[in-house]
């Protein structure tokens, strides 16, 4: 007889040489000794992991002459010496018949099945049918065997192996007993390697066997079939064949995991012309950039799951070295870093797949971590927090305004102290240079704010004994109100509203004045900006504002429910109608400041409009596009 390949000498003969699969040989030896044999029975999971070899083990053991309790037999095992053991284990077994359903898999091949099912077998004591890559047979097919596997004869059995069950109708997997094999585990096939190195008298370093076992990513035959490959290309010592690391790695043409930590501290050092020239000496060295990607993504899962569990963790199915390496590489970065760094080479390595120049990628690829790396968390943003000089600073937190409202504070015409640039960009990118801290000015004077801003009017000054607020009388709902141009009659049903004024009736301009002035004490100052460009209408027992050039979802974003409260408790204290509504896209003609747009509007000294419409980025962007900044929102106090 000629060589047999590693995969075929070694192939398991008996339930205990099988690894990795306890629970199903433990379940089938007891149903052998219990006589519970079912008709049918589906074997499924990876390739390379024992699904038809457990299945040749079944028949051998069901159609074994030796009868079990006997001292040749004293286990369910099968002896492996009597002629029926022999012939199936060699494949000429007349009542075991494998079919291979990825070329029998139409209608007539199984009709034919199914006719000779009928028959009694030859010798044994079973006919057995093993079916390989059952997911294949046409569903026509599988409906021509339902009835007989349903209702088999008492000497047939069915066994079908596959990779993916979800393809065999659901109405066949309810007839059979459904195996989930489990994929090897790396230390059964070092252990099964090692075994197989000392019987063919191989000399093996640990770490050249421990490659060959990661190589074989949980399939018993892809491990063994890669260590074949390996003793034929490995150098020979007094007539015994050597493997070693670098060989075996030159044979797959994987690189050493210690380059990928060296790219990952050049990652996590930020040093991109580092990584850009490790890069370069991989690539001029011949290694495909789809193979550095792929093998970039497996040490990258690995770093991952040495940060969530330890270098110890089941998660990792690779040697105590390689463990190491791993639990070195996540120290050097975050949970969340890893993740983001994972998902950006899994998108790298997709692209790969379509693209022309690879190279160029793949390149891109790896300067999108270190990008990444200067990226702020969402809720950092914010919450109004930048990255310092190494230091992260806290985002100073704006108390939701009470109904007792404390008094305010008087105008100071110092400059606000200076606070870090809000970016999201880490220190050294370069990418904003704003002034001072816009949330520190507004908290500092939220009243002077407002005295200097012009969507509210030009009122008089705020002295301390007009801080505290009492009621001002509102006109009720027929009083003709302002906010109109001259001469001018509107009409909202039979109500008719005129351009007088009552007397001793406050202004539209005081009341506008009095709600924005409640919405910066708030913190809600890009709703106060927003509304004091609106035009104000009085409709019988409500108040209605249009905003000019706000859409309904960012209208939403800017006065959310938080300032619809304070101006509906301002109003209250007004003695105003409480009931209002704010309506998008509407709202024109007005005079004074009002009825300038939002984007005309004189910004306040240290606002939040101020410091937007001064950076440079804003200003260059408007003289590109064209653009008009119509309302600035400022999302920190959100």
């Amino acid at each position: 007889m000629g060589y047999q390949v590693l995969a075929r000498k070694y192939r398991p003969q008996r339930f205990a040489d099988v690894a990795g699969q306890d629970h199903v040989t433990r379940t089938l030896l007891n149903a052998l000794s219990q006589d519970r044999i079912a008709h049918g029975y589906i074997f499924s999971g990876h390739r390379g992991i024992g699904k038809t070899t457990i299945a040749r083990i079944v028949a051998q053991a069901l159609n074994c002459r030796t009868a079990i309790g006997t001292p040749e037999r004293p286990t369910p095992e099968p002896c492996g010496v009597c002629d029926s053991c022999v012939e199936i284990r060699q494949g000429n077994a007349v009542d075991v018949i494998e079919i291979d359903a990825a070329t029998n898999r139409g209608i007539d091949e199984i009709r034919e099945l199914r006719d000779a099912a009928r028959y009694a077998p030859a010798r044994d004591r079973y006919k057995i049918y093993i079916l390989d890559e059952a997911h294949q047979i046409t569903d026509a097919a599988f409906n021509a065997l339902l009835k007989t596997l349903e209702e088999p004869p008492a000497h047939v059995i069915f066994m079908m192996a596959t990779t993916q069950p979800e393809d065999i109708p659901q109405t066949i997997r309810s007839r059979c007993q459904h195996f989930s094999f489990h994929a090897v585990k790396f230390d059964d096939i070092l252990a099964q390697l090692k075994m197989i190195a000392g019987h063919e008298e191989v000399t093996a370093e640990n770490a050249a066997l421990a490659l060959l076992a990661e190589a074989g990513d949980g399939s018993m035959r892809d491990a063994l079939s890669i260590m074949d490959q390996a003793i034929a290309s490995a150098p020979t010592e007094n007539g015994r064949a050597v493997l070693s690391t670098d060989q075996i790695r030159d044979l797959m043409g994987s690189v050493p995991n210690a380059v990928f930590e060296r790219l990952l501290e050049a990652v996590a050092a930020g040093q991109s012309a580092e990584l850009m020239e490790q890069l370069n000496l991989l690539v001029n060295a011949g290694h495909s950039p789809s193979s550095l990607a792929r093998q970039m993504v497996r040490y990258l899962r690995n770093a991952l799951m040495a940060k969530l569990g330890g270098e110890q963790t089941e998660l990792l199915q690779i040697s105590g070295d390689e463990r190491a390496r791993a639990g070195r590489t996540a120290l050097l970065f975050t949970e969340e870093e890893l993740t983001r760094n994972l998902q950006i080479v899994l998108r790298t390595f997709d692209d790969l797949n379509y693209r022309q120049e690879q190279r160029f990628h793949l390149e891109l690829g790896l300067l999108k971590l270190i990008h990444a790396q200067r990226l702020l968390p969402l809720e950092e943003l914010l919450s109004g927090v930048a990255s310092g000089a190494g230091v992260r600073s806290a985002s100073p937190a704006s108390s939701p305004r009470t109904s007792a409202a404390p008094p305010r504070p008087a105008v100071s015409s110092a400059a606000p102290p200076a606070a870090p640039p809000l970016s999201p960009f880490g220190p050294g990118s370069g990418s904003w240079n704003a002034g001072p801290s816009l949330k520190q000015s507004a908290q500092a004077s939220p009243v002077a704010e407002m005295e200097r801003s012009a969507p509210f009017g030009s009122p008089a000054p705020v002295t301390e004994a007009s801080a505290i607020r009492a009621p001002i009388p509102f006109p009720a709902a027929s009083s003709p109100v302002t906010g109109y141009a001259s001469g001018e009659t509107l009409t909202e049903g039979s109500q008719a509203l005129s351009p007088q004024v009552a007397v001793g009736a406050p202004s539209m301009e005081s009341l506008r004045h009095a709600v924005g002035c409640a919405l910066v004490e708030g913190g809600h100052e890009s709703a106060a900006q927003l509304l004091g460009a609106g035009t104000w209408t009085l409709e019988a027992t409500s108040l209605r504002i249009d905003v000019a050039g706000m859409g309904k979802k960012m209208l939403a974003i800017t006065v959310n429910a938080a300032a619809e409260k304070i101006i509906r408790q301002e109003l209250q204290r007004l003695g105003a109608p409480t009931r209002f509504m704010i309506a998008p896209g509407a709202g024109s003609g007005q005079t004074g400041a009002a009825q300038a747009g939002p984007s005309s509007l004189p910004p306040a000294a240290g606002s939040v409009r101020e410091a937007a419409l001064a950076n440079p980025l804003v200003q260059r962007a408007k003289e590109i596009f064209k653009a008009e900044i119509l309302s600035v929102i400022d999302l920190r106090a959100r």
